[in-house]
């Protein structure tokens, strides 16, 4: 198992008020996503637990065009990853911004 962890400016805060988030499943092939609105309004942290070593150039890169697309700041990611492609992780990511963003059911 590999262990990520990445902190970055992010140029937007996310919006709505939800506390948190989760989306996914670690399945073959898949990801979860636990989004937690914790930090200040112009950081993300992103840790990830993988069990595909050796991609982190190939996180870095996702983490860096989602944070440029997406409002993340003040956003705490977790994902635990079950060996998804970039684009289902910029994928589940997009959703749990979403998710984030929605009102409190």
């Amino acid at each position: 198992m590999e262990h990520l962890s990445y902190t970055v400016t992010a140029p937007r805060a996310a919006g709505g008020t939800r506390r948190q988030a989760i989306i996914g499943v670690v399945a073959s092939g898949n990801l979860e996503v636990l989004a937690e609105r914790v930090l200040a309004t112009d950081t993300c942290t992103v840790d990830i637990a993988t069990a595909a070593r050796g991609f982190a150039p190939v996180w870095q890169a996702v983490i860096a065009d989602f944070v440029a697309l997406r409002a993340a700041g003040g956003l705490r990611l977790s994902i635990n990853d079950g060996g998804a492609r970039p684009d289902t992780v910029a994928l589940r990511l997009a959703q749990v911004v979403r998710l984030i963003e929605e009102p409190e059911a």
